[in-house]
Parts: structure tokens; C-alpha cells; sequence
């Protein structure tokens, strides 16, 4: 079975590792074919960024450079995921009453999802860095169906308290760009940038 994957230059070549710990981009890269390997080090995000976009940058190229720096011949994807209302960047819930107030701020209104994803080589000292931005809107919620929501368990692993691809997506009315985003890896933007980034190099 030939997959899309095969056809990137270069690819079989390397080494693949993604940076990422998120059981959500492993099966997304998995289903579409990608062969690689998972390593993870426990790099301390970067909160210091007030700019949203400049913040979920600042995280992928910080967990990207941590293992590109230990695995220099192979090709490293990291790519970190945040949910933003009103240019504040809600991350995972520490608790219900944080999950609680999340998704009150998000029913009844649209919000932002940006994935920032890194390639990296270190071999070659390479890297390519991209960004992309997915507009959600949240129907209505009355506080009994966000408690019900809340006790699935469901948000306390996700930006932003709800998952698109479970029982989060009862709670949207509409998406406007990649969906695939939402749930935490933008794929097809990341095929198109892989292939043109690996044909740079001559192995």
C-alpha cells in the first residue's frame, strides 16, 4: 500500500522522531502513514510570551530543540496547541472549576486554536518553524451541560477544556479552517511543509 508519505524526497532516508507526548498528534500521524518513533524531555514552557502566537512558537521550538539536540541526525516534528478568547490563552485545567471557567467563557462565541509546529535537523542546523490558526465557535451552554461535560472527564488533558473529536464536538456549532488543528496537529499543512523542507537536502 503506497502512502502519501512515501512521496516526500528524502524521507525514507531519516530518522523520524516526534517530540510530542500528545496521544492526539501520535494517532493523527499514524493514521496518515508517517513512521516514527516518540522521545519526549521534559522542557519547561516558555510563559513569558504575551503575544499568543509569539508564545505557542517560543513552546514548539523549545521542545523541538531539546531532542533534535540529543537525536542531531534525525528529523525532529514538535509542535505545541493553544486555545485563545480574547487574546487569553487558556491551557489544559488544573481543575473543574478551571474547566468550569474556560467553557463558560468560550459558550456562545467564537475563539481561536493556533498549532505551532517545528522540523528540525540539527545534523544540517536546519529548522523550519509554521503556524496555524483555526476559528471555533461554541453554541450556547447552559451551566448544567458544561458541569455534565466537565464530569466525563473529557477536557482536563486539552487546551482549553474540550476535545473536538469527542464528546466536545457537541458543544460546536461551526469551524472555520483545518479541523485537524483543533484536535492538535494542522496534517495537511505540516505534509506540504515537510516535503518542501526536506527538499533542501542532498543525503
Amino acid at each position: 500500500r503506497i502512502m502519501l508519505f512515501s512521496l516526500i524526497t528524502n524521507l525514507e532516508k531519516l530518522d523520524v522522531i516526534l517530540a510530542s507526548a500528545s496521544p492526539r498528534r501520535y494517532e493523527i500521524l499514524k493514521k496518515a502513514g508517517l513512521d516514527f518513533k516518540v522521545k519526549i524531555n521534559a522542557v519547561e514552557e516558555d510563559s513569558s510570551k504575551h503575544d499568543p502566537e509569539t508564545l505557542v512558537l517560543a513552546n514548539a521550538r523549545l521542545k523541538g530543540e531539546a531532542i533534535a539536540h540529543e537525536y542531531p541526525h534525525a528529523l525532529v516534528i514538535s509542535a505545541d496547541t493553544i486555545v485563545v478568547a480574547d487574546e487569553q490563552v487558556m491551557g489544559k485545567p488544573v481543575d473543574e472549576k478551571d474547566a468550569f471557567r474556560m467553557l463558560r467563557i468560550l459558550s456562545g462565541r467564537s475563539h481561536r486554536v493556533m498549532t505551532a509546529f517545528g522540523l528540525f535537523i540539527n545534523n544540517y542546523e536546519q529548522n523550519y518553524f509554521d503556524l496555524v490558526r483555526t476559528e471555533v465557535i461554541f453554541r450556547p451552554l447552559s451551566d448544567d451541560e458544561i458541569w455534565a461535560y466537565i464530569s466525563t472527564g473529557e477536557p482536563f488533558d486539552k487546551a482549553g477544556a474540550y476535545g473536538i473529536q469527542g464528546q466536545g464536538a457537541l458543544l460546536i456549532e461551526a469551524i472555520s479552517g483545518c479541523y485537524l488543528n483543533v484536535v492538535g496537529f494542522p496534517l495537511s499543512r505540516f505534509y506540504t511543509a515537510l516535503d518542501s523542507f526536506l527538499q533542501r537536502f542532498v543525503f
